[in-house]
């Protein structure tokens, strides 16, 4: 079985994280990571995530996490998934990031780092989002210049990052296929 473990694990994708890790035959659940103020630390994450309890208890440990571990999954944010990738990814830990927000540098270590352990990292892990990335790409220059190019999106009312991560990666695949400039040929808002 392979040692996951889940950076984040008390927010809303960590806890569904941490239930297909437990109903997965090929997995095993070693460790749930989030920050050191958080007031759910020391409970069982299963019983967060709604299912039996686990045995695994919420930490902020992530030297622990990190050497429990075969693999973490991380869908925080680029300032604990950094320094996450540092720590994990030199001790042959690999990582699968779903973290949005991450910028061209961030992108750039992460490459450097998965010299060292495998790194899957993608801002959207459906299989449908990341077909639609590909087909903007490809009719985008097809539509020409008397096309205007919007991206709109819908989300739950607790969402933390907006515009979301599939958003902004739309916007840069967009942008790219018609010869702009992401950062200074597009607006928000």
């Amino acid at each position: 079985m392979i040692r996951t473990a889940v950076v984040g694990a008390a927010g809303r994708m960590g806890r569904m994280l941490v239930k297909e890790i437990v109903n997965s035959p090929a997995l095993e659940l070693v460790g749930a990571l989030e920050y050191s103020e958080c007031p759910l630390l020391g409970q069982d994450v299963g019983i967060l995530a709604g299912i039996a309890p686990t045995g695994v208890l919420l930490t902020a440990d992530r030297e622990a996490v990190a050497s429990a571990s075969d693999v973490l999954i991380d869908f925080t944010f680029p300032q604990v998934t950094m320094p996450m990738a540092e720590l994990a990814l030199p001790q042959g830990k690999a990582m699968v990031i779903g973290t949005t927000g991450l910028t061209t540098d961030n992108r750039a270590r992460l490459r450097e780092l998965a010299a060292q352990a495998p790194v899957v990292c993608s801002t959207n892990m459906s299989v449908g989002v990341n077909l639609l990335f590909h087909l903007c790409a490809e009719v985008a220059p097809l539509l020409g210049e008397d096309f205007d190019i919007e991206v709109v999106e819908m989300h739950h009312n607790q969402k933390k990052d907006a515009p979301s991560g599939t958003a902004e990666r739309l916007g840069e695949i967009l942008a790219q296929a018609r010869g702009l400039n992401y950062a200074t040929d597009t607006r928000h808002g």
